[in-house]
């Protein structure tokens, strides 16, 4: 009789790792004890030697599916004489937190049957959860990850309820949000209006039946979930969708759709084996599909002018019972495989581009003539968490983050074993701004935050800084920002480093994306970076955004970078795409064209007068992409960040393969630097008749420019990898042409995969350098004992 202690770190904590650990401990009739403490789990368990053994190797291997194992540390302590039956301890807080907390869940199976059971206790209700589903992140205050330090708390369970949760052999085994209509929380409908407030549900007026009348009349509904609260309005009305857009003043942006199975998907778009992979992660992720001919028919103003609809499938138990009501209350889940009709645009509650709203009084509040309704509940958010997007890649086992949120924070991204002991606390950038916390060898990105334009999105960021460092219990060695001195991230940055009285580390923005791909890839030997974006601040001042890199650790040199274009109007040439296109006329020598293409803006004199001067200029492959579609009138102006690129891609994906018979494009290594000059690529398309075939060979023209370019520099540098990044490798065209391109030079590609390739990652990529700029503060200068 033998005993031993394991300590368990990883996403064991809210995952069912204990009652797993309680039930296998009792089916090998082993004694001791699980408690979870600071840093994961401590078990002490006692018994025979060999079964010992098997306990430890089916830790591992039958761990719950939403556990992460990162380490198991086995020691051996004295035997406990008497010892009878293995418990569950209270948790131990103490000592220097290393826990973390998994992600929310996706409603499970076993709970979806329980939930259109009609002879079941929990028969439709909103909040059904087990230890294999539910929120974790979004209702967690602090770990160990423990009811009384949720949301939860206050909702004291009822007698049926504890002794589910205090059954070892109940699902239900140490769930900590565990309720049910007696005793948890309860949903509230209400309409707007400045009189009228929100009444509990009774059997005359049913919350889920009355979201569903408003919906099906084309109202807009305010829903609370997860992270926070939903716009929400039937899909296929079209006077519902414009209405909704212009209440939000969102314009052109596209709006999400939430169906309700896969099979309600086929005829909106089309979809492959791992688009379903996709979409049915236990993420529950937003995942863009390619449109049918027939999606904007079905799906009117839903994602105008795009060739990508954003679709994902229900993840709480609210909305499924949204589209059971639709459904007309059948029993069972049979039908969960069966097309249902309702199609719900799904689109964040946070009006004028603000953060997202989480709280019942700010929703009756801040959503006024915005909603016609809400449905509410009684579960605080105590952290807002927006929906998770990404886009499958064929050829890629994992698809591409374009916003990495809810569903996947706070999961730790890996670094390498060998990755300096110092804790950094990176605040990302100005566009789409995440922050980065380090600790030992992980990374952990914070949910999306939002463009730093509006005080309550700084706010929102200032708050984020607190919880994310107190839930990791961090204490940064040092803060990581942007060159940028203007961006309130870089601000922030400073006032920290200041208050806490450690160094704040400027990270350029470019060398930042090469970093952010290098960290996760856990990568740290030189290589070639070829950064694609809209802008960011050089180290000369100047906005860069094309940029050939050599990168090794805290090193970045600038190898080459795209021909300068000219920025008539300075940041508003990056909203209308039509004074890039003069800009494109004016650098090919046919500046006296701009009149006569562009005599529909009226500007159009004054920015031929300032391009026979000397405007700003950009590097960047963001403004080439707005010259590419001003030239060929697709977006005059744009509404939202991108929107040029993704018609341009759009035009390019339904056109198909091109096939480039020369090369559009010449270098100019006179200034010092490898210049790619994409102007022979601008001269067709200013001929261009079809705009499909235009876009195709634009991109075209572009991959085989950047694989030459990029394999120019490999050879001088003798580097056989690349990492591309920024925001331009959303585009897939591009990022999978390039990557044939180069893999045909036999070259290696890394990309983006755990963070976002654009400024959603960017703060990953300012920690992993800051570690090393500290490393090599650390080491003793030549010539130092």
């Amino acid at each position: 009789m033998i005993r031993r202690r394991l300590r368990v770190t990883g996403i064991v904590q809210g995952v069912g790792f204990r009652p797993f650990t309680h039930r296998l401990a009792h089916a090998l009739q082993l004694t001791g004890w699980v408690r979870n403490d600071a840093s994961g789990v401590t078990i002490e368990v006692q018994g025979d030697e060999s079964v010992l053994d098997t306990f430890a190797a089916r830790l591992r291997g039958d761990a719950p599916p939403s556990a992460q194992l990162d380490t198991l540390d086995i020691e051996s302590c004295p035997p406990e004489v008497g010892e009878a039956g293995f418990d569950i301890l209270d948790s131990d807080a103490s000592g220097a937190q290393r826990a973390t907390i998994g992600p929310d869940l996706c409603i499970c199976p076993a709970c979806l049957a329980e939930l259109f059971d009609p002879a079941n206790r929990r028969y439709r209700y909103a909040f059904i959860n087990c230890t294999d589903c539910g929120p974790r992140y979004t209702i967690a205050a602090r770990l160990p990850y423990d009811r009384a330090h949720t949301s939860m708390a206050r909702f004291a369970q009822c007698p049926a309820c504890l002794n589910e949760y205090r059954a070892p052999d109940a699902r239900r085994f140490h769930a900590e949000p565990n309720a049910c209509p007696v005793c948890g929380p309860q949903l509230s409908f209400c309409v707007a209006g400045d009189e009228i407030e929100p009444q509990p549900a009774d059997t005359s007026n049913d919350p889920i039946a009355a979201t569903l009348d408003c919906l099906r009349h084309g109202g807009i509904v305010a829903i609370k979930g997860l992270g926070g609260f939903h716009l929400a309005c039937d899909a296929r009305n079209a006077a519902a969708v414009e209405r909704l857009r212009a209440r939000k003043q969102r314009e052109e942006k596209p709006f999400a759709v939430m169906v309700a199975n896969l099979a309600s998907l086929t005829e909106l778009a089309e979809m492959g084996a791992t688009d379903a992979a996709a979409l049915q992660e236990n993420a529950r992720p937003i995942v863009l599909l390619p449109k049918r001919e027939i999606t904007d028919v079905l799906l009117p103003g839903v994602a105008p002018g795009l060739g990508w609809l954003g679709a994902m499938l229900p993840y709480t138990p609210l909305h499924f019972l949204l589209f059971h009501e639709a459904a007309g209350r059948p029993t069972g889940t049979g039908w969960l495989a069966e097309a249902q009709r309702l199609a719900l645009v799904m689109t964040s509650a946070n009006p004028h581009g603000e953060p997202l709203i989480t709280d019942n009084d700010e929703a009756l509040r801040s959503l006024r003539g915005i909603a016609d309704a809400c449905l509410l509940h009684d579960r605080e958010i105590l952290i807002r968490c927006d929906d998770s997007v990404v886009r499958p890649l064929p050829d890629q086992a994992a698809p591409q983050f374009i916003r990495r949120a809810r569903g996947y924070t706070p999961r730790a991204i890996p670094l390498a074993a060998t990755e300096s002991g110092h804790d950094v606390l990176a605040l990302g950038g100005f566009f789409k701004n995440t922050l980065c916390v380090t600790r030992g060898d992980q990374a952990f990105l914070s949910q999306h935050i939002g463009d730093l334009d509006r005080v309550a999105n700084c706010r929102a960021l200032e708050a984020a800084v607190d919880h994310l460092t107190g839930l990791l219990q961090v204490k940064p060695d040092a803060l990581a920002h942007d060159l940028h001195p203007d961006f309130y991230s870089t601000r922030l940055a400073q006032q920290l480093a200041e208050r806490w009285q450690i160094p704040a580390l400027g990270v350029q923005h470019h060398h930042a994306h090469i970093a952010a791909v290098l960290a996760e890839h856990r990568r740290d030997a030189p290589v070639i970076g070829l950064a694609l974006d809209g802008v960011g601040l050089g180290i000369d001042g100047q906005p860069w955004g094309g940029e050939l890199l050599r990168v090794e650790g805290a090193g970045c040199e600038r190898l080459g970078h795209l021909r300068p274009l000219a920025l008539p109007g300075g940041d508003r040439a990056a909203r209308e795409p039509w004074r890039m296109g003069a800009a494109a006329l004016a650098q090919l020598g046919r500046g006296d064209e701009i009149t006569t293409r562009f005599s529909q803006e009226p500007g159009a004199a004054a920015v031929a007068q300032m391009l026979r001067g000397q405007p700003p200029t950009t590097t960047s492959m963001g403004r080439w992409f707005d010259a590419a579609a001003g030239l060929l009138g697709l977006q005059p102006r744009m509404s939202f960040e991108g929107q040029a690129a993704m018609r341009l891609e759009g035009l390019a994906q339904a056109f198909g393969p091109f096939d480039l018979q020369v090369p559009l494009h010449k270098f100019d290594t006179a200034a010092g630097h490898i210049q790619l000059d994409l102007s022979p690529a601008l001269v067709e398309l200013s001929e261009a008749t079809d705009v499909k075939q235009a876009a195709a060979l634009f991109h075209a023209a572009l991959i085989y420019a950047l694989a030459d370019w990029v394999g120019t520099a490999a050879e001088s540098q003798g580097i056989r990898t690349v990492v591309c990044a920024g925001g331009c490798f959303l585009n897939a065209i591009l990022a999978r042409g390039l990557r044939r391109a180069l893999q045909h030079r036999g070259l290696q590609m890394l990309e983006a995969q755990a963070a976002p390739p654009g400024d959603g990652g960017l703060a990953l990529g300012q920690a992993w350098v800051a570690r090393r700029m500290l490393q090599e503060s650390d080491r003793p200068k030549a010539g130092t004992p």
